[in-house]
This record gives C-alpha cells, sequence and structure tokens, in this order.
C-alpha cells in the first residue's frame, strides 16, 4: 500500500511540474538541398520524432486534425516551386473523433519539395513549418523558421541534433510485402461505397453480351484486365502530373461529385426496370462496326466508367502508392497499383467471366431481379453522398441531417416493403411466400431504419458518421432545444435559478460567428473579454487552452464535458474561455505585436492564445485547462493564481469534477 502511495505521489508530481515547468519540443529537424542540374534544387525537411509521438500529414484530408503547412519565402525574386511537395509514407487510420482517416507520421517525417531557381542573386531559401505533435492524451503546435542557403550542405536546428540519414534499404519491406498490403487494401476498397454497389452494373452489361461463351469469356478478361492497366494508369499519371491536391479537388468539388450522384441515379433507374444500361451508339459507330472490335470497346468503357466512378473514395485507400510515384519511385507504385487493382478487378471479372450461370436463373422476376432492385435502392442512398458532399463544400443548403437521414428512412422503409411484396416492379413475378433469406433481409432492413430514425431529432449515430452531413446541421435537435429552454429558464430566473451575477460587463463574446463551445455552453474565445466577465460576475476562470485539430480535447468535450456533473459546474459556477491555438484568424494589424518569448511577431489569433499559453503558465501542449483565480488575472504572474494543477487529456469524469469542485473551494478560500 505504501509503495502505490509513493508511486502515485511521483506520478503527481511529474504530471504537475510538465504542466508548469516544460515546453515539449518532441521533433528534431535538419534541412538541406540537392542539385539537380538546370538551376533546379530539392528541398529536404527531416524531422526524427521521439517515440510515442507523430505529426500530422500535410495531406491529411480534410475535417482531421491540423495538417502540417509549409510555407516557402525566398530572399530574391527568382525562385519558382516545381510541383507539389510530397512525404514519405504516412500511416493511415480511420479516426472515431472526426470520422476521417487520418494520415500521419512516426519516428520519422521528410517533405521533399522541388524548386528552380530563376535568379542567380538569389543566395538562400527561408520559409516556416507549421505542424502539430501529438501522443497520447497530449498535443503541441509549433511553428518552425528554416533558412536554406543554396549551394551548402545540411542544417540542422541549432538546439537539435541532426536526423538520420535515410532508412538502409534492407530495412524496407519487399516488393511482395508491398503487393500483397495493396492487395489487402484493393479487397477493403470492394466494399467502399462508391464500389460495391458498382458489381450489379457488371451484370447488367455482360448479361447480354456475346452469344458464343469463348468470345464472352474473352471479353470478361479483357474487361478485368482493362480494370488493372486503367487504375494503374491513372493513379500514375494523377500522382506524377497532377499531384494529391487533384484528388481532394475529385473528392470535394461540386463538379465530380454531381456527376458521380447523377451516375448513380442512372443506374439505379436501370436497375428498377426503367431501361437497359447499353453502350453509346457513336461509340459502336466508330468502331468500324466489327461486332467483336465493338465489344471490347463497350468493355474498356465499363472498365474506365467503374474506375472514374470509385475513385473518389479509393483514392485514400490509395494514397501510399501515389505518394510513392509523386516522390519518383518508379517499381514500388507499378507493383503497388498493380496489386491494388487485381484484388479490385477480381469480383468484376467473376461476374463477367460468368454471365450465362446468372442468365440460367430465372428470368424476369426471378431472385435475380430482386437483387437488381435491391442494389438499386443502394444506389439511391449511397447516391446522395455525392450530393452531401458538394452541397456541405459549397453550402448550399439542400442536404441538411434530418433532411439527409429522412430520406434514407424512406430509400430502406421502401425497399423493406418491396422485400415483402408490397411493392412490384415491371419486370417482378409474383411473390407467393417469403423465404427465410428474404425473411432475414426483411429484419435486417426494417432494423436499419428503427435505428435511423432517432437520428432525424438528434441522435449521432456514430456508426454512420461518415455517411451523413455534420450534426451541426440539424434544426430539429432535441438536445439542443433542451439546453435552450434550460438558458431561458436560468436567465428568466436571475441569480436564483442559475446562480449567475448579471452584469453588463459581460459583453457579447468576439469570434463567437465561427467559434462555439462544445454543448452548447456560454463562454469566451478571448481571455481579456472573459476575465471581465469573471471579475464581475465573482467567479473562477476555467481556461480551455484547445485547437480545431485537437483529437485529444474533441475526446474530453464528447466524453468528460458531456457528464452532467461537469456541464453544470462550468455553466453555473465558471466563467469559460476557450482559447484556440491553431485558429488561422488574422488580427487587427494594431493588435500584431512582437512576442518576448521567440521573438516573433503574432499576428493571428492562434499564435496569440499560442504564445499566451507558453508565456503565462510554461506549457504548450492540448488540451491544458486551467482554472484561475480573476481577482489576479491582471497580474503579470498568473501562475501564482492557479486553483488547482492543471489537467489535461484524462478521460476520468470524477477526477475532472474534482479537479472543478477543488477550484471552487480554492477560490473561496482565497476569497475570505
Amino acid at each position: 500500500m505504501k509503495k502505490r502511495l509513493f508511486a502515485f505521489l511521483l506520478m503527481f508530481i511529474a504530471g504537475s511540474f510538465s504542466v508548469f515547468a516544460q515546453v515539449e519540443n518532441p521533433t528534431r529537424w535538419s534541412y538541406s538541398q540537392k542539385s539537380l542540374g538546370n538551376n533546379e534544387y530539392e528541398l529536404i525537411f527531416k524531422a526524427a520524432i521521439e517515440p510515442g509521438w507523430h505529426v500530422y500529414s500535410m495531406y491529411t484530408p480534410a475535417g482531421g486534425p491540423m495538417a502540417t503547412v509549409l510555407n516557402l519565402q525566398e530572399t530574391g525574386k527568382g525562385i519558382e516551386l516545381v510541383g507539389k511537395a510530397v512525404e514519405n509514407e504516412p500511416k493511415k487510420e480511420q479516426d472515431a473523433i472526426f470520422g476521417v482517416e487520418v494520415w500521419s507520421f512516426e519516428n520519422e517525417y521528410t517533405i521533399t519539395q522541388k524548386i528552380k531557381v530563376i535568379n542567380s542573386s538569389v543566395a538562400s531559401v527561408q520559409g516556416t513549418l507549421e505542424y502539430q505533435v501529438c501522443r497520447e492524451g497530449q498535443c503541441v503546435m509549433f511553428d518552425e523558421e528554416f533558412n536554406i542557403k543554396i549551394g551548402e550542405p545540411a542544417v540542422a536546428k541549432e538546439n537539435m541534433q541532426p536526423v538520420a540519414e535515410e532508412k538502409d534499404a534492407q530495412k524496407d519491406e519487399s516488393l511482395w510485402a508491398f503487393f500483397w498490403m495493396a492487395f489487402i487494401a484493393g479487397l477493403a476498397a470492394v466494399i467502399m461505397p462508391c464500389v460495391f454497389p458498382m458489381i450489379p452494373m457488371t451484370v447488367s452489361f455482360f448479361m447480354h453480351g456475346d452469344a458464343s461463351k469463348a468470345k464472352a469469356k474473352a471479353k470478361a478478361i479483357f474487361f478485368s484486365l482493362s480494370i488493372i492497366a486503367i487504375y494503374t494508369a491513372l493513379g500514375l499519371i494523377i500522382s506524377m502530373l497532377l499531384g494529391p491536391d487533384f484528388i481532394n479537388w475529385l473528392s470535394t468539388n461540386w463538379v465530380p461529385n454531381l456527376f458521380f450522384f447523377v451516375i448513380f441515379m442512372i443506374f439505379a433507374a436501370s436497375f428498377f426496370g426503367a431501361f437497359e444500361i447499353v453502350l453509346p451508339s457513336w461509340i459502336v459507330n466508330k468502331s468500324d462496326a466489327q461486332a467483336d472490335k465493338g465489344g471490347y470497346v463497350g468493355a474498356f468503357f465499363m472498365a474506365f466508367t467503374l474506375v472514374l466512378v470509385s475513385f473518389s473514395c479509393t483514392a485514400p485507400i490509395v494514397g501510399t502508392v501515389l505518394v510513392e510515384a509523386a516522390r519518383g519511385s518508379v517499381l514500388r507504385p507499378i507493383i503497388g497499383m498493380l496489386g491494388f487493382s487485381i484484388a479490385v478487378a477480381l469480383p468484376f471479372g467473376f461476374f463477367a467471366f460468368f454471365p450465362s450461370k446468372l442468365s440460367n436463373l430465372p428470368k424476369s422476376g426471378g431472385w435475380l431481379n430482386s437483387v437488381k432492385v435491391v442494389l438499386g435502392f443502394i444506389e439511391v442512398a449511397l447516391g446522395f453522398k455525392f450530393l452531401m458532399v458538394a452541397d456541405q463544400t459549397y453550402h448550399w443548403g439542400l442536404l441538411d441531417r434530418e433532411i439527409y437521414i429522412a430520406i434514407w428512412v424512406t430509400i430502406f422503409t421502401l425497399q423493406g416493403l418491396y422485400l415483402m411484396g408490397k411493392l412490384k416492379f415491371a419486370h417482378d413475378s409474383d411473390l407467393p411466400y417469403i423465404g427465410v433469406p428474404r425473411l432475414a433481409f426483411i429484419i435486417a432492413t426494417f432494423t436499419f431504419v428503427v435505428y435511423l430514425i432517432p437520428g432525424m431529432f438528434g441522435a449521432p449515430l456514430k456508426a454512420l458518421a461518415g455517411y451523413f452531413p455534420p450534426q451541426e446541421t440539424i434544426d430539429f435537435d432535441i438536445n439542443r432545444i433542451v439546453r435552450d429552454n434550460v438558458k431561458q429558464i436560468s436567465v428568466s430566473g436571475g441569480a436564483v435559478a442559475s446562480g449567475r451575477v448579471r452584469s453588463e460587463a459581460c459583453e457579447s463574446p468576439k469570434y463567437a460567428d465561427f467559434l462555439h463551445l462544445a454543448h452548447g455552453l456560454d463562454g469566451y474565445f478571448d481571455y481579456e473579454q472573459a476575465l471581465k466577465c469573471a471579475q464581475a460576475q465573482n467567479k473562477p476562470l476555467f481556461i480551455d487552452f484547445t485547437g480545431h485539430g485537437c483529437v485529444n480535447c474533441r475526446e474530453m468535450e464528447q466524453t468528460v464535458w458531456a457528464d452532467p456533473r461537469v456541464l453544470d459546474m462550468l455553466r453555473n459556477d465558471y466563467v469559460v474561455v476557450a482559447l484556440y491555438v491553431d485558429d488561422k484568424t488574422t488580427l487587427p494589424e494594431n493588435e500584431w505585436y512582437v512576442s518576448e518569448y521567440d521573438g516573433k511577431k503574432k499576428k493571428t489569433l492562434g499564435k496569440k492564445n499560442a504564445d499566451f499559453q507558453i508565456k503565462k503558465f510554461d506549457s504548450n501542449a492540448q488540451p491544458n485547462y486551467i482554472l484561475l483565480d480573476s481577482r489576479g488575472g491582471n497580474d503579470t504572474d498568473l501562475k501564482q493564481h492557479v486553483l488547482a494543477p492543471a489537467r489535461g487529456h484524462n478521460l476520468d469524469k470524477d477526477a475532472f469534477v474534482n479537479f472543478l469542485k477543488q477550484g471552487l473551494e480554492e477560490y473561496k478560500k482565497r476569497g475570505n
């Protein structure tokens, strides 16, 4: 027992010391350049990352943690960028908090940017690297400056050691391992929402193929090989010529997303029996009127359509291979794309190779038509995801969350009724009875509908977060309505109902038009404003050092802040101020200043807040929660007015409640 108590005390002391007396710096950077001839150079930025920490990619998908940003400025006006900056292979994981795939680097992170010197007077290249370093429960923001002199050897940061040389080739994974990794990724891509629904399209096309089995199978083989060839070529071309930004354009721009939406609706209409999908006549006419040649052209067209439509959601999976291609590797991207595309082509090739077996099944009205109709419903549901992406990106306001969920509820309710035989399409036959497999699908369908319905009234539906619009777009959110009613009752009840002392000093918060607190909490985003309000209300200050891209911050808000005890104290006993350290909002020029800590000019809201955290509390990690005696909030030394040891990422709700209670008790003691 004594040993446990001693260990606990050591951990507590160490944790408290780390908050108040240590500024984390878990990366070691070096910068170098390599001449490529013809006045072109390759700038290389390497970071050695301490074990347990990770840095986020420049190309981590939108909506995720803060991505690394490379800013270049030349000393003379004579440098041009050649292509996009490229990175070594990132680690990719689906993040439950952000709802997107997150790209990150551990141990080593390398960025390469090609430039061309077009003015001989240019002597060096200056710039900054803005990035976020995280580990379990902690994130740290950095803004590194560099100055690379053209023609000189590599330079490491003055207070750090040089980064190690490139890893030995023997340590790199074998080409076979890379092939199988890509193959497995391809199998995973088959069940992606814009790939799997494409499978019936091939059935529809090849079921009406050549009478000759030999020709049909040859065309099926050609179709599969076309998928492999097109995917590999398209991936390499996009990576080498257009760069990662094109992938983001394909995923978010309204033009391709609207096009894919229309394509999916056309496919769905065909599955419902409105018409048969056939090759456009002008393509057949240009094939020299040869049936065989026309057939192969049709197969190639189908393969190209498949790759084009599916590429927007398979691009994140093949991103590793694309990065390899972009940085100049030749063999690895070919091997990787080959493995990936073979896996994608397998199910399509299988259905295309055996269309006669599908044709021999019961004809119109048989089970095959039922499968096509069910897949038609799924096509409609998944097609709306493309329209949702365009709607959210361009703020059209067409598909708010409850409207989108209502569409899905309607679609899958109709699907359930169809499976029960209550709806019939033109090619359906009578349904004399319901078999066990069909009954299982009916139960699954209506269970899914019941699961969806609460989402129209504010339920998060976390299992489908990536398919639905953000929670903030819902109009009728019961949770938000309850919170608003509580606020109105509290305001009308004055100090008795809410514990608040109303004061004119509590002005409307700055930046509230684009910054918000979790769970509808009232609060501020500017320290001076919050301090003034806290002093007027005679309350302590709850300072939340946070960030837009801080996954640990979001987890604390969703898990710990959501506790009713925590919310009650934050609403009634504290004045809350959230200071975003990564916000890019430019401050008015009269608020710019040069930091006493690092001598850099602070021009944005985020850099001002980050500088405030470091100078006043000797910490640069997020989340970081400070309980401050507002009566001493104007002093130069704020650490003496901290009411309790600061807390970071810790999902212990009871401990956080005790933390808030300790702050209140200490505040009352100091006031006596």
